[in-house]
């Protein structure tokens, strides 16, 4: 299911036209009319204010597993303990140079 179809359902199920969703939500009804044409791809916040209109909820939570990047980890867990160190070293190294470029700005 896709956000046009999310936002075309959470209409139809509230028994709203893109009028009253538009009064309900603070969304201009053309805007409506295309997020559910699949034409306009909403932000998160306008998606939400339409959602909560029609009664419905957004949920951005971060799943478990969902928005890790393991690959990362897991190469870093392939390293020795004493790999791990020097990889940390050289990144605290490159911070500061990173803040003295900041400063000196």
């Amino acid at each position: 299911m896709n956000v046009a179809e999310w936002v075309n359902g959470a209409r139809r199920s509230a028994g709203l036209t893109q009028r009253q969703l538009s009064e309900r939500s603070g969304v201009p009804q053309p805007t409506i009319a295309r997020i559910e044409s699949g034409k306009q791809m909403p932000r998160a916040d306008t998606l939400d204010r339409i959602l909560r209109a029609c009664g419905w909820e957004l949920d951005m939570t971060l799943r478990r597993g969902q928005g890790e990047d393991l690959g990362l980890i897991r190469s870093w867990l392939a390293l020795t303990t004493q790999e791990r160190a020097e990889r940390g070293a050289e990144y605290g190294r490159a911070l500061e140079r990173i803040r003295a470029a900041r400063g000196a700005a």
